[in-house]
Parts: C-alpha cells; structure tokens; sequence
C-alpha cells in the first residue's frame, strides 16, 4: 500500500488487513476509510525505524483521523522522549460515537494522516509503517457514562512455578502469547520484544519485566523501554526512565484499572485506554548503549504477567464484538505460546491479498506480501462472513492472454467448493490477467493475473465458501507479517 500526498489519491484501508508502507523524514501519508454511522473506529499505525540510525527526544509519528471538512475527530503523537534510541512506536486514532459527540458522527469517507516529525539530526532513513483499521459496535442500551472511581491497586505477590522459556517476537503480528506466570528470554542492546496477553471484561493485568545483572562496570540512565498497547494498538502506558547499572533490575507498571467499558471516560490516560476486553501487546526494548557499557551480548529478560479477576459479561454490544473479545482458542493460544499469525494459520482463517501496482498495473510481489488476518476471531467471522480454507493449484503456468479472476469485480457471489478448471479456464488463468485490489477513490486497480500471481507464490490460492462471500480469488507472497 502506498499513501497519497493529498486526499483525492488517498487509497481506501479495509477492516481486518495489515497493510505496509513507508515514512520517509518530516513525511505525510494519507489514505481513506468508509465509515457508518453506527460503529466506533480505531485506526492505528506502527512505525519502524532502521536499527542502528538516530533519532532525537522528539521524534515522532502522529496519527489522525480528520473528516471531509478537514476537521479533526481525534489524534494521538508517540515520541522517542528521554529513551532516545530506534525502536518500533505504535499509536492510534478513533472516531468514537457518544452522546456528546457533535462532528464526526455521519457515514462516509474520512481520512487517516500519518505524519512523521523528525529532527535535523536524526537519521534519513525511511521508516516502516503498518498501518491498522477495525471498528467496534456501539451497545443496544445505553451503557455507563463514567469511568469506575475506584479499583485494587496492590500488586499480587510472584506468580508461583518458576521461569518457563518464551522468546519473543520482532512485532505486533509474530508476537507469543503469554498467560500467567514468569516467562524468560533473551533480549540484545538494540532489540525489542513483543508479546501478547488476553485480558477479559473485568480482569486486572499487572505486569513487570525483569532485566538480569552482567558483568562490566557503567550506567544508562534509559536502558530499558517498557510500552503495553491495547488491542487496537493504543498506547497504555509505558516506562522508559528505567536506569540500568549492571545489576539486576524489575521495571512495572504502575496498577492498571480493571478492563471495563467506562474506562473510556476516565480523565487518566492509562485507564482510558483500558476501555475493551482482547489481546494486549507489551513491547520491551533494550537500549543500544547498554551494549556499549556492558557489553554486545543476550541478557536475561524475564516478564512476570499476572491476570487478576474473573471474566465478566460483554458490555451489551449492538453486534459481533469482534477483536474487543477473549475466546476459549485465545486462552490456549496465550498457553502456548502462539502469535497471532500462527493462530490464524491453524484456524484456517488466513487470506492472502495481491498488492497492486497503482500507477503501472503491475504486481509487486518481490517481499511485499500482505497478511489479512481476518480479523481474527472466527465466532465473530462466523456473523459476519464466511471462513475461508486454502487449496493448491496445480494449474495455470507459461504466458498467454490477458485475462480475469473468475468472479472479480462484480461484488458478493455465491460460494463454491474449488474444482479442477476446464481447458478454457486453464488457458485463461495462465495468462498475465488482472485479479483486483482496492485502490484509491475510484476503488480498484490492477494487480498480477491468477496464473502469473500463481506461479510467483508457488501456486497457493484462497477459496472462500458460504454465502454472501466475496467471489475474488487474491495472491501474496508468503512470508510473516511483522512490524520491523
């Protein structure tokens, strides 16, 4: 995906995909979303600096959410601040309906700017971007107008059975789960680490991570960066003042609010992100000068989680709930460890998206395969659309006539099971054809044909079956979706 300078180019970003681009220095990416009238909105945008480049304490990336008149429906900024070092920066902007709400309120296009502010003498290097869209339903009866004035702050005691091995990922979507108890890695000077853990309706998360001694003599006054984000990537809290001198170290947050529906109201910026039940990720990053004083080697890191609470009921939402929910398959997935991508993989919900080339028409398969994660939970998948399984084909090879995806462009249609293709539709798919991908303002542009996009796959497509699916068969590369 490719954002615009300018809104009348600006390509449309749908639910449930992670799309990829860049952000080069002091840049603006612009792109669309088509919103209704009905549903809170979270659009978020993880940005990757190159290892190794600088940044300065107020290097940023801010997202925003502006509706047709150019109005703003809500922004958010991350810096580096005093931890200057590179390391990935997650933060979000939301269109949230309430009683209150005065703009922003209509169905139609708004558009998302992310913006990157950076100094003089910071590195030049383009930035990664992964860029984020969900929605989450309103309720059916009015639900609380406050956030809970009160909730328990004391820290519960070291959770009981010792370390266990879990390394952790280089982003958002290979992130491990993690459930209760002590969890040991190794982290790098210069690295971060993701994780992910399921918190439900009225549960408590308390979290540190622990940062073992070394050998050598010295101080960082910012060593360690720890961040936790919400399931739709916004920003919690985070602890970045976290000095380290070559002993051992713990690093937590401060107590965090029980998940609930209200916190959204709250005048505390932790707690008002604490607002919908699913998958938290915490980020920990290790500062590259620790290697300088102590040495470039692995050290030990250890992540103490703790889920205090049993889960409550939902908050009464209008309709499926979405990522803002915890299943009985996430829970197993936090005990063993699995990321977000590899869950998808064995639930057999994962697409495959080709990207277009907009100006030329042409695919750009080289390494720019997109994961459509499809928005994860299969109970709500279930409501909304159909599950989709993945077929090989052993057809549609060599260059002929251009020629079309069976079904693409024409909207939903009925779903069929994959079966050998006749002798024309062979011919046709081996042809340098044009499956779609969504574009910019006029809604799609061209992409590689199915047997081209086949072949530089390695002949794996998507079939979708139930009704109401979209007929469209697309193709990516293989590979993991990560953020850096």
């Amino acid at each position: 995906m490719r954002g615009a300078a300018t809104t009348g180019d600006a390509p449309r970003l749908d639910e449930g995909t992670v799309y990829r681009d860049s952000l080069a220095k002091s840049g603006k990416r612009i792109y669309r979303v088509d919103l209704d009238a009905a549903s809170h909105a979270y659009v978020s945008a993880v940005a990757v600096p190159r290892t190794g480049g600088k940044v300065a304490f107020t290097d940023a990336v801010t997202v925003s959410l502006q509706d047709e008149n150019a109005r703003d429906c809500n922004s958010s900024r991350s810096s580096f601040g005093s931890a200057d070092f590179p390391r990935p920066l997650a933060v979000y902007a939301h269109r949230t309906l309430g009683p209150d709400t005065s703009t922003c309120r209509q169905a139609g296009s708004y558009y998302v700017v992310v913006e990157r502010q950076t100094q003089e003498t910071s590195s030049a290097d383009d930035w990664d971007l992964e860029l984020r869209f969900t929605t989450e339903p309103t309720l059916k009866e009015g639900g609380p107008a406050a956030a809970p004035s009160t909730w328990p702050s004391a820290s519960p005691g070291v959770p009981s059975g010792g370390p266990r091995e879990r390394r952790g990922g280089s982003g958002v979507s290979d992130a491990p789960g993690l459930s209760d108890g002590e969890w040991a890695d190794r982290i790098e000077p210069g690295q971060s680490r993701f994780y992910r853990i399921p918190v439900d309706w009225g549960q408590q998360l308390f979290l540190s991570a622990h940062l073992s001694s070394s050998t050598g003599d010295g101080f960082v006054s910012d060593a360690v960066s720890l961040s936790l984000y919400n399931p739709a990537l916004g920003l919690v809290d985070s602890v970045n003042a976290a000095a380290y001198d070559g002993k051992q170290k713990t690093y937590a947050f401060d107590p965090l609010p029980p998940v609930a529906y209200g916190n959204r109201f709250s005048s505390d910026s932790a707690a008002r992100h604490m607002r919908f039940a699913g998958w938290y990720y915490v980020r920990v990053a290790l500062n590259p000068s620790v290697g300088e004083k102590f040495g470039k080697k692995p050290y030990g890191l250890t992540l103490r989680v703790q889920v205090e609470g049993e889960a409550g009921p939902e908050p009464g939402y209008a309709g499926p709930a979405g990522i803002f929910t915890v299943t009985e398959d996430d829970q197993r997935a936090a005990a063993e460890g699995r990321s977000g991508a590899s869950a998808e993989q064995s639930g057999g919900t994962m697409r495959l998206v080709a990207v277009a080339g907009i100006a030329t028409g042409t695919a750009l398969l080289a390494g720019l395969g997109i994961w459509t994660l499809a928005a994860r939970r299969r109970a709500a998948r279930r409501a909304r659309r159909a599950s989709c399984r993945t077929r090989e084909l052993r057809w549609g090879s060599g260059a002929g006539r251009a020629g079309r995806v069976p079904g693409a462009g024409r909207g939903p249609q009925p779903c069929r099971s994959a079966q050998k293709p006749t002798a024309r539709q062979a011919r046709a798919s081996s042809s340098t054809g044009t499956a779609t991908a969504r574009g910019g303002p006029g809604g799609r542009a061209g992409a590689a044909g199915e047997g081209a996009a086949a072949r530089a796959v390695g002949a794996v497509a998507v079939t979708c079956e139930g009704s109401g699916t979209v007929g469209e068969v697309r193709f990516g590369v293989c590979g993991s979706d990560r953020a850096g």
